[in-house]
């Protein structure tokens, strides 16, 4: 039997490569995408291998949407992608007032723009197996918004819209959509954001969440088991809200 294959989207950094190994660990084949970051995507594939996973890298500007699409037809020539993860994102952040349209566009396009460019180009070889699975990594930001991150905020919630849609249009063709909004997460931009006396004060549970925690949710969205979960914007956060 072939394994399925699943395209983690920005797979370099700590949230996507704990997702990719997680995928990994159960039985996907998983491609591994960057676009800058080349040499972390390479490790993490590495990593993957290494402990007997199957595991390729794809490097692509997924702004471009018709790189894109090219890059993925060609990835499409050895089958179909079952498991997406729109995982790729960015942030600029800038009180409105003083943002430029610069900030606000490429957020957009990154946090927004590519989820059709990446997910659009893959639907009808998806829905042609009968079973699909979409998870798009939003925000804790794209719920309650957040001082300045007004693009962000608009890029995370435009994607919770896109989502619910997509999940009502495909709900009859055996392809589920859904949305993981993470909250503060451990990695290297969290620890130099926060000292550990504001994220006591601003999280319940009074830590950080681990990228393995947010790979494990998106793991069984992913699943069999979660067949009848679609069209939901689920939190992880450490009871933030």
């Amino acid at each position: 039997m072939s394994r399925k294959r699943a395209l983690v989207t920005g797979g370099s950094g700590a949230i996507g490569a704990a997702i990719c190994e997680r995928l990994a660990a159960d039985g996907l084949s998983v491609v591994v995408h960057a676009f800058r970051h080349h040499e972390s995507a390479e490790q993490a594939a590495a990593k993957i291998v290494a402990h007997g996973g199957h595991a390729s890298v794809a490097t692509f500007d997924i702004t471009d949407a018709a790189g894109t699409r090219r890059t993925l037809e060609s990835l499409l020539a050895d089958g179909p992608f079952q498991a997406v993860v729109n995982n790729a994102g960015i942030h600029d952040d800038a009180p409105m007032a003083g943002m430029t349209a610069d900030q606000w566009h490429r957020v957009i396009d990154v946090s927004l723009n590519a989820f059709f460019n990446v997910t659009q180009p893959l639907l009808l070889p998806m829905i042609g197996t009968r079973w699909g699975r979409i998870v798009s990594i939003s925000s804790l930001t794209g719920v309650t918004g957040n001082r300045g991150q007004t693009n962000y905020a608009a890029a995370k919630a435009g994607l919770h819209g896109a989502s619910k849609s997509l999940a009502i249009e495909l709900a009859s063709r055996g392809v589920t959509v859904n949305v993981v909004a993470p909250g503060l997460i451990e990695s290297a931009a969290v620890r130099q954001a926060f000292k550990t006396e504001q994220i006591e004060t601003m999280v319940p549970m009074k830590r950080v969440g681990r990228p393995e925690e947010v790979a494990a949710l998106v793991s069984f969205l992913l699943s069999e088991e979660a067949g009848y979960i679609t069209g939901q914007i689920i939190g992880i956060n450490g009871g933030m809200v």
